[in-house]
């Protein structure tokens, strides 16, 4: 199964961000996890089939409520995720 990094940028931090996208990636069978960056960005990396990690890309565009979502970069990742969606 492919595995996708995601950089998310905008009002990201500091509103439940990694913890709802946690629970959304757990309703649609993710594995990976959701980590705060230094610069303000949250990085998600995310293990699942194509039609899957489209529905969370679509997801992360919006976020929570509080969030502000002003790009989303993805590009393929040779890393490898462990089973399970956890934050970091």
């Amino acid at each position: 199964m492919p595995v996708r990094l995601y950089l998310v940028s905008g009002r990201v931090q500091g509103v439940c961000f990694r913890a709802s996208t946690q629970q959304r990636a757990r309703e649609l069978g993710i594995n990976g996890h959701a980590l705060n960056l230094a610069d303000g960005r949250v990085e998600v990396l995310a293990q699942a089939d194509e039609a899957t990690l489209a529905q969370l890309e679509s997801w992360l565009w919006r976020g929570p409520p509080q969030a502000r979502v002003d790009s989303v970069v993805a590009e393929d990742s040779g890393e490898s995720v462990g089973a399970g969606f956890g934050i970091r």
